[in-house]
């Protein structure tokens, strides 16, 4: 049942931070001043260098925090799948679909939530056990085509990613997905160590998440 309670977690926190950084010091500041601000889904992507290590030391830190949910991001192949797993990452995130990482996700039990942009795409993903589709760019469509990708299925999970802002998260959520990811101006003011700022921002998008969900 691991599975299902780490989709229950991602659902719940509503929010995905993705995580990126020059050095292995930004991205565990980043992620401290995120949590910080409320949010509890973190998505620490793989150009983090030494990202492994990253992972296995968020997780042993919010180990406690059973609401921090610390995923990989831009995973390309099952090895780094595999590796990501081991070093304690809760699930895994894809900027394209690939049959072996869903593979080693399903063996894992581990949600794959892979990046696709067409019904072709998402239907395959499916049929490889995806729970959540991310939706990536979200910035190429725009929440209007969440209603045309789940009238075939409607089941669809889908979080978009990429083009997510405060300004248009009401319409994302109104128009059906299960969560957004947000990385740009989040994570912009740690590139020049304002981490005060990622934390402040943090608490925007959790404010008008908490605000959508009332």
């Amino acid at each position: 049942m691991q599975k299902v309670e780490i989709l229950k977690r991602l659902e719940k926190a509503g929010v995905i931070a993705v995580v990126r950084g020059s050095s292995k010091a930004e991205a565990l500041q980043a992620v401290d001043a995120i949590v910080s601000g409320g949010m509890n889904g973190i998505e620490l992507t793989f150009t983090v260098p030494q990202a492994d290590r990253v992972i296995a030391e968020l997780v042993s830190k919010y180990h406690d925090q059973p609401e921090v949910v610390i995923g990989a991001g831009t995973v390309l192949d099952a090895v780094t799948a595999r590796l990501a797993i081991m070093a304690g990452a809760q699930y895994i995130v894809s900027p394209s679909f690939d049959k072996e990482t869903a593979k080693i996700c399903n063996f894992y039990q581990i949600p794959y939530l892979p990046g696709c942009m067409t019904i072709t795409e998402m239907k395959e993903a499916l049929t490889y056990g995806s729970d959540i589709i991310k939706l990536f760019p979200g910035s190429a469509f725009g929440p209007s085509v969440i209603k045309a990708f789940k009238a075939p299925l409607p089941h669809l999970n889908i979080m978009p990613t990429g083009g997510v802002s405060l300004d248009n998260m009401q319409e994302w959520f109104d128009a059906g997905v299960i969560a957004v990811g947000v990385g740009g101006n989040l994570m912009a003011p740690a590139a020049h160590g304002n981490f005060l700022e990622v934390t402040n921002m943090a608490e925007k998008y959790m404010a008008k998440f908490n605000e959508i969900k009332k």
